[in-house]
């Protein structure tokens, strides 16, 4: 249970449903397959895997996951057999088809096929801890973490959250880190250290952009993009011993590996007692993913409890 890339939202208001009151909620939308003529369907679905409760409670955090079926249909083949029944229509009535009769017919064809067609299921985890007034969903597409968060808004009535927009430009302090990465004085805190990778777009129209891999982040070959009017928009991050990630120019974090001084911390535990061992990595996972996003907020002069409503 250790998160992989995470999008990062703040309440608006203080997230007050308790534990017992979520797992009631969030059993009332509890996942069911799709029926034989639906094409999706989303709900929430154990938090650790079979045999696990609703939602997983541990110092604060409260995970929980949401499930999404979704049938298979490929585009080409319901273009080809749409054109082939609008090829019929048309050389039997000896006219052109409608702009209705050509939705119709490939509404028709979509429910034909769907009994038959393929599905494909996706969990997405999410944890809630209130203390550091966040919402963290394990995703890297954030369409993927709107549906999430509209889900559980739709499971409590409301979910006032927002995402985290801090003043000064994330693209330009990350510029600036790179800048300054060899100064005593350097504006990154003492926690976060330079990866070897960074991604450059250009402030011209020509919209250029360059990928450095594997390479001493302070050397001047890379600075010299920063000389040249590009802009960091991702950049490979360590912290404090315990993780690495990539952190783009919207705050999201993919990539993220945890180290093996962390992951090999609950080695310890009976490997019979799945649940002990899941319960426990979530709860040291949330503790570091907590401590990092803090600490990240701070480089960007932010706290998510910021954005909440006086």
């Amino acid at each position: 249970m250790f998160f992989k890339n995470i999008f990062v939202f703040a309440f608006t208001r203080p997230f007050t449903t308790t534990n017992e009151e979520l797992i009631d909620a969030l059993t009332e939308h509890t996942f069911m397959p799709l029926g034989s003529t639906e094409m999706t369907r989303m709900g929430w679905s154990n938090s650790l895997g079979k045999g696990s409760a609703i939602t997983t409670e541990s110092n604060g955090n409260i995970l929980f996951c949401a499930r999404k079926e979704e049938k298979i249909l490929p585009a080409q083949v319901i273009k080809d057999l749409v054109d082939e029944r609008i090829e019929a229509l048309e050389a039997d009535q000896a006219r052109t088809a409608t702009k209705k009769e050509r939705e119709q017919i490939k509404e028709d064809i979509i429910f034909e096929l769907l009994p038959r067609a393929f599905s494909r299921t996706v969990d997405t985890h999410a944890y809630i801890n209130t203390k550091e007034n966040i919402i963290v969903v394990n995703t890297s597409s954030r369409g993927k973490a709107e549906d999430v968060l509209a889900l559980l808004r739709k499971t409590l009535g409301t979910l006032p959250v927002t995402s985290i927009s801090p003043e000064v430009a994330p693209d330009e302090l990350m510029s600036n880190w790179v800048i300054d990465a060899d100064c005593e004085d350097g504006v990154m805190g003492e926690l976060f250290n330079l990866g070897m990778e960074a991604h450059f777009n250009s402030l011209g129209d020509d919209s250029a952009t360059a990928n450095v891999k594997n390479q001493d982040l302070t050397s001047n070959e890379v600075k010299a993009h920063l000389d040249a009017d590009q802009y960091v928009t991702k950049l490979a991050l360590e912290f404090d011993d315990a993780m690495s990630f990539m952190l783009n120019d919207d705050l999201s974090i993919k990539r993220i590996k945890f180290f093996d001084v962390i992951v090999e911390q609950n080695d310890d535990i009976d490997s019979d007692d799945l649940q002990g061992k899941l319960t426990a990595d979530f709860t040291l996972m949330a503790g570091e993913l907590n401590r990092m996003i803090s600490n990240l907020h701070a480089e960007f002069n932010v706290k998510a409890t910021d954005y909440l409503e006086a």
